[in-house]
């Protein structure tokens, strides 16, 4: 009986949060270690649908470069990379498109299903949901000008088309989307996923934004974990050299969504229900960005 009454205590006490985010959006970025241990991929799924249930509206969008760069080394498709991000020429393209939207895709889409929930898979030509343009990219040169990089069909998202998402939740699906835009002509671009739940994000109005990662979030010079930033302090620590590495667009992403949401948050993915733990507790898992 202890241990009942120890269980019912726990869900009391998740209520104040319930309340708070009760018929609000969350979008989470579904990536990492999260998308390929099986306990891990599985509590996700039921993280998503436990905030569904109660009446939160998740919205997932979702990588897969490990999946994209094992299928390009199957079919003897050679990968380069520059600034971190993948040189995109347009076999590469059809094979990220057939990767993200009609492998990784129904893969989540078939596990949200599969304990019960009604998740609908997306890429951004749906609806027009994501309208992209071509990245510029410049490198900074110390003694000369700055080198401009043709990253191909690499993209940045010019707008996001809200109005078939909010259809879907308001008919009790869960959107699981897609980083692949298009541009006016129809162009298909590969998006980086952090930007697209950032601008997902951004245009729902969310309440949350959520990047997976597979670390406990942004650590200091000492190696402690950072659980909270303003935006300005989060600005600092990129200019300060606190920020390095792939945690630089993530850092960024939360920075430029923070002004439509009401906060952002780095979180540990490989911690099993990391989600649920971020939103309904006090300590949370990993490093937040608020205004």
């Amino acid at each position: 009986m202890k241990r009942y009454q120890l269980q019912a205590k726990s869900i009391i006490e998740t209520l104040p949060f319930i309340t708070e985010f009760y018929g609000k959006t969350i979008v989470i970025k579904y990536g990492g270690n999260a998308m390929i241990d099986e306990d891990l991929k599985h509590a996700f799924a039921l993280n998503i649908l436990l905030l569904k249930y109660i009446g939160i509206n998740p919205v997932v969008v979702h990588g897969g470069g490990p999946q994209i760069g094992k299928m390009l080394k199957a079919l003897n498709i050679e990968s380069h990379f520059r600034e971190g991000y993948r040189v995109t020429d347009q076999a590469t393209m059809d094979v990220v498109e057939m990767v993200l939207v009609g492998k990784v895709n129904k893969e989540i889409v078939n596990l949200i299903n599969l304990h019960g929930g009604q998740a609908v898979g997306l890429s951004g030509k749906d609806g027009r949901l994501i309208t992209a343009e071509p990245k510029e990219l410049a490198v900074e040169k110390k003694d000369a000008p700055p080198e401009i990089i043709d990253l191909g069909k690499v993209g940045e998202v010019t707008s996001v088309n809200t109005k078939l998402i909010h259809s879907l939740l308001n008919d009790g699906f869960i959107p699981v989307i897609a980083p692949v835009g298009v541009d006016e002509a129809g162009a298909t671009y590969n998006i980086n996923a952090d930007s697209v739940a950032g601008a997902v994000a951004t245009a729902l109005g969310a309440k949350r934004l959520y990047l997976l990662t597979d670390v406990p979030g942004l650590l200091d010079a000492e190696g402690e974990l950072i659980t909270s930033l303003t935006a300005k302090e989060a600005f600092e620590a990129i200019r300060s050299g606190v920020v390095t590495g792939g945690m630089i667009p993530k850092i960024t992403c939360c920075l430029e969504a923070v002004a439509g949401v009401e906060k952002s948050a780095i979180i540990d993915g490989r911690v099993e229900n990391c989600i649920l733990l971020e939103l309904f507790t006090k300590s949370g898992v990993g490093t937040e960005i608020i205004y």
